[in-house]
């Protein structure tokens, strides 16, 4: 098994990809760290996977950064090490640029951007002294490109990559590794969970996701990315294709985009 004898972090654990991926972790020997804000569903993952008795589940709340250390330091006591770290939290959005709140986009970067940079600087420093560890991020097509109604998210996606490509560079020789993630569509609730452009829920699943690829198959390619020691991977649909236009033939790109509907939610 390709993880045996290693403890892999996964936040955003109690449902979707974060749940594909504890679930095909622990099937490869992997021991968890379960953290999302939800114990009850944390315990239902943790049931489900190979194992159960040996993963820890420690609830976690991103835009608590004050909380990190104390938390990292908990897992180190209780685990001795953290060999993969797997940044898989975040929040989606569903509104318009000109419509959405400044306090929902903090909140979409707190969560999405700043919370991962966070929790990867609390937890390098013990992988820095074993000179062995991988964090993970799980980015998104929105890394590369922007859509109508996805604006902070794609910023945060954006920012993401600056940031952990910058600490690739930095940490190599540590013997540490940075993986980005960079999925298309998955069959979620990201859509229902994404927040609107006054903060509220958009409660309401969208043809894309519904379209997209399942979370079982995403978090077996990530695992194949850690195992090979890959750098980046993109996984999806034909949506993956737009990183390669973005790159290419940035001005097709940009007339597809501007074509591209988006379902305005209704104020509740």
């Amino acid at each position: 098994m390709r993880f045996s004898g290693q403890t892999v972090w996964i936040t955003g654990a109690s449902s979707g990809i974060g749940e594909a991926l504890a679930l095909a972790f622990a099937a490869e020997g992997a021991r968890l760290v379960l953290s999302s804000r939800r114990r009850e569903e944390l315990e239902r993952v943790r049931r489900a996977c190979a194992r159960p008795d040996d993963h820890l589940v420690v609830p976690l709340d991103l835009v608590r950064i004050d909380s990190f250390p104390a938390v990292v330091a908990d897992v180190l006591t209780r685990c001795n090490a953290i060999d993969v770290l797997v940044n898989n939290a975040g929040v989606s959005q569903r509104g318009l640029a000109l419509e959405t709140s400044a306090e929902v986009e903090r909140a979409l970067m707190e969560v999405n951007y700043f919370a991962p940079v966070a929790l990867a600087k609390a937890v390098l420093p013990a992988m820095r002294a074993r000179r062995r560890g991988t964090v993970v991020v799980v980015s998104s097509v929105m890394g590369y490109l922007g859509t109508p109604g996805r604006s902070t998210y794609a910023a945060a996606k954006h920012a993401l990559h600056g940031y952990f490509d910058s600490l690739r560079a930095e940490i190599w020789r540590d013997q540490l590794r940075v993986l980005l993630a960079c999925p298309g569509y998955v069959r979620t609730a990201v859509a229902q969970n994404a927040l609107g452009p006054g903060g509220e829920r958009n409660a309401r699943a969208d043809s894309a996701s519904r379209r997209g690829i399942a979370a079982e198959r995403c978090a077996a390619a990530i695992l194949r990315g850690v195992a090979s020691g890959r750098e980046e991977i993109h996984v999806g649909g034909r949506e993956v294709y737009g990183i390669y236009l973005q790159r290419f033939f940035p001005r097709l790109l940009a007339r597809v985009v501007r074509k591209m509907k988006f379902a305005v939610t209704p104020s509740p």
